[in-house]
């Protein structure tokens, strides 16, 4: 009769494995055509723009629409209708983002001037210098 201890299997060494995921999550904003898409389109040409001191941040989340509106900046829309300015770095023509663009989604879920950069289709990356909320003129 075999031994109680034959049944038991027998580890002569141990195996340590280390398993890390890393996930990219990449949001798209797409590009508009007029105004806000929730509200009919206007052109955007009729309505003008004054540049106040914008955020810091925004949260991804509130994004919903970007319109190309100068050689070195995009216009981005907010859920809440509102409107601010992603100011480019120097080198970056903002035509790249006509079919839209791209942002790397961050931990805190936040995107920052001076920290996150907007992605073209097209491979361009471009570092967001600073945002400038946007008012209608009357």
């Amino acid at each position: 009769m075999p031994s109680a201890s034959a049944d038991v299997p027998v580890f002569d060494r141990l195996e340590l494995a280390q398993m890390t995921i890393h996930q990219r999550i990449i949001i798209r904003i797409p590009r508009v055509l007029g105004g806000h898409p929730t509200q009919p389109l206007q052109s955007d040409r009729a309505i003008r723009w004054t540049a106040k001191k914008g955020p810091k941040c925004i949260s991804a989340d509130l994004l919903e629409g970007a319109i190309i509106t100068g050689s070195d900046s995009v216009d981005l829309l907010i859920a809440d209708g509102s409107r601010l300015r992603a100011e480019l770095d120097d080198h970056c023509p903002a035509l790249d983002f006509y079919s839209g663009l791209y942002l790397k989604q961050t931990s805190d879920g936040l995107v920052c001037a001076d920290r996150d950069s907007i992605r073209a289709r097209s491979g361009s990356v471009c570092r967001i210098d600073g945002f400038k909320r946007l008012e209608a003129r009357r």
